[in-house]
């Protein structure tokens, strides 16, 4: 059966379950499922884990490819050795690479959000990704939660599903280890929270763990995503400004606020002793020391100098500034910063699904309301924020991921007022997209499969994965005893692709990675490593293999 007529046949076997089952079966049952929270909370969590558990025969555990991936699994590594940062390697300068500091420091750049919940993943299942599940379940089980505060429990549990659907088994924030479903789960908590915060009918037990609500969702984004917690911060207390009309209305509040207060200041607390221990000084994020040292990554549009920066001579620091003006972040102009805008938006698709395009006109109507116009006001906030950061990736928009399927949602039940037939068939086709989806990858060695996958558009399950790097560690693993692995570029090398990550304790992993300097600097380190046998690896041919090395 060729792709079209599989197509044909998927289109045809859907009108027959959207005519047999929807109406009779799916809708009453799920009518009565929606006003139960907690079930609905633990389906929604499940459900996308064992879909994607399902695909391992095909798509088996991801493994990393990309800087900031090492990055974080570099956190992770970090804290289960029960700390914040690694001691400075007496001879750093070969390990140097992409997002890692070597001096005060051998550390990641990045806070311990991510590298957190990898590292809760390596010790209670021996996977690091077993982490990326936790925080996908928990997105799609808040996702629901935060929705039940802004709309009914019928639209709440179809904004769910709509969760598992966009951001589960299909999506790259499941398969990598970059981050995106953390960040989004906190979102969820503070937009879940704030509803039921100014709630006047609400009992006063309740509102205060609405407040611990929102004060972990604060705590969870600062730590994960310091920069964006800003404009969160910003987004909440607008949020709660029409509730200072009143002394009656801030004392219905207060205490809800002095609970989210204190339960955000340990992540105050763990930010600035992360700084410390990482940087040295209480106040300067590892983000911006290697800022200072690298010239990353705040672009990554040319290749950095390895050295640090207070290394460099005067001639090689004019020609870092004059890198930096080329970047554009010192004359950065309305212009550009507007271009930059428009070219972004394209990307803002990525959290919704198709269908749900003709939804969102019919969201219009429901900005009458100040509780939406706040959502949009929101939403515009966090566009315009992150777009002073040159750089663009999905999970910088991870923390208001739930307001855009409350926006979706919101669009269904407008347009569910007018023809509620159209409401149930766009939210019908948002199910049959994932499911014709989940089984082209569910056989995916299948001719069909094949034939298909080059009109996959947002599904990032690891057809692409790093084929090389899996091949390189399979020989390693073969290869007995403690290894020193040099790695040397070609004079075309692109320097994106990079080779050198190592653990936390450098001196006691099996494997060390180090950059191939020449034959002296080489000798040095072989002569500090005395008892590892020294291998060889040049990434840039085209069958890249180990070798014994040879200076």
């Amino acid at each position: 059966m060729g792709a079209g007529e599989l197509v044909e046949l998927a289109i045809a076997a859907a009108l027959v379950l959207f005519t047999v089952l929807w109406r009779p079966w799916i809708e009453p049952y799920g009518r009565k499922l929606a006003l139960r929270t907690g079930w609905c909370m633990l389906l929604l969590a499940v459900l996308p884990v064992v879909l994607r558990l399902l695909l391992l025969r095909h798509h088996p555990v991801p493994s990393p490819d990309v800087y900031d991936e090492f990055g974080h699994l570099l956190v992770a590594d970090t804290l289960r050795h029960f700390r914040l940062a690694n001691p400075a390697h007496p001879m750093y300068r070969v390990f140097e690479t992409f997002f890692v500091l070597q001096e005060p420091t051998h550390s990641s750049i990045y806070p311990i959000g991510q590298g957190l919940l990898l590292a809760i993943g390596r010790m209670i299942f021996g996977y690091s990704w077993a982490g990326v599940l936790l925080s996908t379940a928990a997105l799609c089980a808040l996702c629901y939660w935060m929705l039940r505060g802004w709309t009914t429990p019928n639209w709440a549990l179809a904004g769910g599903m709509i969760a598992v659907f966009e951001f589960g088994p299909l999506n790259q924030w499941m398969n990598s280890y970059w981050g995106g479903s953390l960040a989004a789960a906190a979102g969820c908590l503070v937009f879940g929270a704030l509803p039921r915060l100014r709630d006047p009918q609400l009992q006063e037990r309740h509102r205060v763990y609405a407040g611990v609500c929102l004060g972990a969702g604060l705590g969870i984004n600062l730590i994960t995503r310091p920069y964006e917690s800003i404009f969160l911060l910003v987004s909440v207390i607008l949020f709660l400004i029409p509730t200072l009309k009143s002394r009656e209305r801030i004392l219905t509040i207060g205490r809800g606020v002095i609970a989210a207060i204190i339960v955000t200041l340990p992540a105050v607390g763990v930010t600035f002793l992360q700084n410390k221990r990482v940087t040295g000084n209480w106040t300067t994020l590892p983000y911006q020391l290697s800022q200072y040292q690298y010239g990353v990554p705040a672009s990554l549009t040319f290749q950095p100098d390895p050295r640090p920066h207070r290394d460099l001579t005067p001639e090689q620091q004019l020609e870092y500034k004059a890198q930096l003006s080329f970047r554009g972040e010192d004359h950065e102009t309305l212009r550009n910063y507007l271009l930059r805008l428009e070219y972004r938006v394209r990307f803002y698709r990525f959290f919704f699904l198709p269908a749900l395009f003709a939804a969102l006109p019919f969201f219009l109507f429901a900005l009458k309301e100040r509780r939406f116009q706040w959502v949009v006001l929101t939403l515009v906030i966090f566009a315009a924020g992150i777009n002073f950061f040159p750089a663009f990736q999905f999970h910088y928009l991870a923390a208001v991921t739930c307001l855009f399927v409350l926006v979706s949602v919101t669009g269904l039940a407008q347009l569910n007022r007018l023809s509620q037939e159209a409401a149930r068939l766009l939210l019908f086709l948002c199910i049959l997209h994932f499911a014709f989806w989940y089984t082209v990858h569910l056989f995916d060695q299948q001719t069909f499969s094949i034939a298909l996958r080059k009109y996959e558009t947002w599904d990032a399950l690891n057809h692409g994965n790093p084929e090389r790097r899996i091949e390189v560690n399979r020989e390693l693993a073969k290869t007995p005893g403690k290894l020193l692995v040099f790695v040397r570029y070609s004079p075309q090398h692109i320097f994106q692709d990079e080779w050198v990550y190592n653990d936390a304790d450098i001196d006691a992993a099996r494997i060390v990675w180090a950059r191939d300097l020449g034959p002296e600097e080489d000798a040095k380190l072989q002569a500090y490593y005395p008892d590892r046998t020294a291998l060889l690896l040049e990434p840039d041919g085209r069958a890249p293999g180990l070798v014994p090395y040879q200076p």
